[in-house]
């Protein structure tokens, strides 16, 4: 008697984050069209619980990934910390000067002095959740940069191994975080971010207002990303196109969050994916996440000039040049939150531009309709970064990471390069 033949079946595989996403930000425009509001506060709800929680461990996993990141890179730790602050405020800056320089030849053909109506800040319109749950951080994101450099630059220098291994067992704590909670609900939290930005109706208003504008500052951000990855395809002897195709999933996600900080880890697994080694990618990305904010300069230098050319302000060049140097700095004291930049530039804006106050909450009202394609700029740009200091620092750099033994010792072993957070959900 011949036995019966089992069929096997392939396992089915998930579609990849970039698609979760991606359907995540589709799903919520159409549905948002038509759900009650009873039914998106349900969402909304759930986005004030995770939000309030990243919130509370976008520091912890700063502290849990650069301070082991930086001990184990070694002696040259303090020097590569500068070098690479260094690479994104150059970043910054010539964001901001290219922006600077186009609208100035471009915005002037496209915009009318007195051309617009007054548009009210988009977030008044959003529907708030039913109740919410504080979850405050134990320190903010400054605190945590500060403490990861001083621990990280202090363990490259006294090798105490007992505290080095508290730091190693914390990063693994964070990443089994970022791998168990915060990767599979992003598509979720990204979804309920659109789906109330549908639901409200406003920002869409602030987004036909300036049509003209947004077209120009989303074509600045992509040449910004093209010339990124062009120099650190000529640095590095990489593919720039492959390089930035890799990183599509940071973009797609940092899209729907509007957050650099709650992108991290998945700009840190696709900067390892495209080649970057994980010590240097555990140092760059998340400290760049907080540093780097070329597409964010992009936008408010280019819709400055638009507020200012629509409401008959003069455009003295000089101050300005030294409103995008401010920027630049003032910038890295955001909360890493979406729309965090624009609130912290609002200072800027009226001591050394001479913005009212009507005018600056015009800029909020049209940072925060399109804050996804800064902050997706931003990101990407992160690994370009990443590249750059990786092939930089050569064998300067100590490319190894630490294991336990069976006798509870800490021996270096060579980093191979494997994906960060491996796992089924690689957009």
């Amino acid at each position: 008697m011949v036995a019966p033949r089992r069929c096997h079946h392939a396992p089915v595989k998930k579609p990849g984050l970039l698609l979760r996403i991606v359907l995540a930000i589709l799903l919520g425009i159409v549905l948002g069209l038509f759900l009650p509001e009873a039914v998106v506060r349900v969402f909304v709800t759930f986005n004030g619980l995770f939000g309030n929680f990243l919130s509370f461990i976008i520091p912890l996993i700063i502290v849990g990934l650069i301070t082991p990141a930086i001990s184990e890179l070694g002696k040259g730790a303090g020097k590569w910390l500068g070098i690479t602050a260094a690479i994104a405020y150059g970043s910054t800056i010539f964001a901001g000067l290219m922006a600077f320089l186009v609208c100035m030849l471009v915005l002037p053909r496209m915009l009318t002095e007195g051309s617009y109506d007054e548009v009210s800040n988009p977030e008044e319109a959003l529907l708030t959740p039913y109740f919410t749950v504080e979850m405050p951080p134990v320190f903010g994101v400054m605190t945590a940069l500060l403490v990861a450099f001083v621990v990280g630059i202090g363990l490259t220098l006294l090798r105490t191994d007992t505290l080095h291994k508290g730091f190693v067992e914390l990063r693994s704590v964070v990443e089994m975080v970022i791998s168990a909670v915060i990767i599979p609900f992003l598509p979720l939290y990204v979804f309920g971010i659109f789906l109330n930005m549908t639901r409200a109706g406003q920002v869409w208003d602030v987004v036909t207002t300036f049509a003209g504008v947004i077209l120009l500052v989303f074509a600045l951000t992509l040449g910004l990303l093209l010339l990124q990855y062009t120099v650190a395809g000529a640095i590095t002897g990489r593919n720039p196109l492959r390089a930035l195709r890799t990183m599509l999933p940071a973009y797609a996600t940092a899209l729907g969050t509007s957050s650099s900080a709650a992108t991290i880890p998945v700009t840190l697994r696709q900067a390892v994916e495209a080649g970057v080694s994980r010590p240097v990618a555990s140092f760059v990305v998340p400290l760049c996440a907080t540093i780097h904010l070329a597409g964010s300069t992009t936008k408010i230098v280019s819709f400055s000039l638009a507020v200012m050319l629509l409401s008959g302000i003069e455009i003295n060049v000089g101050i300005f040049i030294g409103f995008i140097f401010m920027l630049g700095i003032t910038m890295v004291a955001a909360p890493g939150v979406p729309g965090g930049a624009i609130v912290t530039a609002a200072g800027l804006l009226t001591s050394m531009l001479g913005f009212t106050e009507p005018q600056v909450g015009l800029m909020i009202a049209t940072y925060i309709a399109i804050d996804s394609f800064g902050t997706a700029t931003n990101v990407t740009g992160d690994g370009a970064i990443a590249m750059v200091v990786d092939k930089l620092s050569g064998k300067e750099l100590h490319r190894e990471h630490f294991v336990e033994t069976e006798e509870g010792d800490l021996v270096a072993v060579p980093d191979e390069g494997e994906p960060y957070l491996q796992d089924d959900d690689r957009g």
